[in-house]
């Protein structure tokens, strides 16, 4: 049967999120008239709300702190004849299961999904050389897709994300105005992923406001209390951490020229936005380029030795810190 009412369960992070758009944009485009309703955490709202083939979001974290019986009562009124879980949650697929779902997709790696799901696709993750977008394509097998696309296809089938002037501050907004090219720095990542040194980030602010680039600092508050005093003193180099909700974040990175960070939210944001992103990526499996780089038509990724034999091995190496600050430069600056 062709779905009328599909809901995608993604309720991890952001870069997560982000790497659903192409499942979602496919679903759309097989079934125009079905509607899409994206089940995740609150956090996540404001990017799956810059989504605007997305019809509805329902905030997983709100249901979970109602009782059991109007859980089902609010599941059963979304009407859906249809749940991917793309990210597996025991909860989720029991709650689907209870309310009579018909179409109950997920993988088959959940013991689970045994009991909850009715479609339960055999794929593994972990040891795919297929990039995390690539994947999401397996749980579509149900409805329809033969052949997954190559990651060329889905950066082509991806469009800009939609972002509104959400009221950035004076400083934010007149740095916005100038001629200059802004590029974002994002030194941390909360702990998803392997980061280059912040001395190397704050050497590449210098050199770039020395040959006429602005540069802001991003990350939460908490993050820039690592390292916001350490910040080169410079006209032209600004903190913008603890300042930003996620909205005015998504507006800064649509607006600026380049962001650089490792794998994590903001980089995959920066590479659905279109603007220049440049990842900086251990080798090591899973957390590798080839699995987790950003979507988009001008994503560039490093790593300091494809051939590192500690990541071959998985072993926990540290060569992402190796990773000059002159090879990160010549690519912001490069045409």
């Amino acid at each position: 049967m062709n779905p009328s009412r599909i809901i995608i369960s993604r309720t991890d992070s952001i870069g997560d999120v982000v790497l659903t758009l192409p499942l979602c944009n496919w679903l759309r485009n097989s079934f125009p008239d079905a509607e899409l309703i994206y089940l995740g955490r609150n956090y996540t709202k404001e990017v799956v709300k810059s989504f605007s083939l997305i019809d509805q979001f329902i905030s997983w974290d709100d249901i979970q702190k109602i009782p059991s019986s109007e859980q089902i009562i609010r599941f059963r009124s979304l009407k859906a004849d249809t749940i991917i879980h793309v990210f597996p949650n025991k909860d989720i697929a029991n709650l689907a299961k209870r309310v009579k779902i018909p179409q109950r997709i997920g993988t088959s790696h959940r013991l689970f999904h045994l009991l909850t799901c009715n479609h339960r696709i055999d794929f593994s993750r972990k040891n795919s050389d297929l990039h995390e977008a690539q994947l999401n394509f397996e749980l579509l097998r149900p409805l329809g897709v033969k052949v997954i696309p190559t990651l060329d296809d889905i950066n082509a089938s991806i469009s800009p994300i939609e972002i509104e002037n959400n009221n950035l501050s004076e400083e934010f907004q007149e740095l916005l105005n100038t001629n200059k090219k802004i590029v974002l720095l994002h030194p941390k990542s909360q702990g998803s992923a392997r980061e280059w040194p912040i001395e190397k980030y704050f050497s590449l602010a210098t050199e770039l406001v020395q040959i006429g680039y602005t540069v802001i600092f991003t990350g939460t508050d908490s993050e820039g209390k690592q390292f916001r005093e350490k910040i080169p003193n410079h006209q032209n180099i600004h903190d913008s951490t603890g300042k930003l909700t996620l909205n005015q974040l998504l507006y800064l990175i649509s607006k600026s020229y380049a962001l650089v960070a490792c794998s994590t939210g903001p980089l995959h944001l920066a590479g659905v936005s279109q603007i220049k992103t440049i990842g900086l990526f251990s080798n090591t499996r899973p957390i590798h380029p080839g699995r987790w780089r950003p979507i988009g038509n001008c994503v560039f990724t490093l790593v300091y030795d494809e051939n590192c034999k500690a990541c071959k091995k998985g072993k926990k190496c540290k060569c992402i810190e190796e990773i000059s600050t002159e090879r990160v430069l010549n690519l912001v600056i490069s045409d």
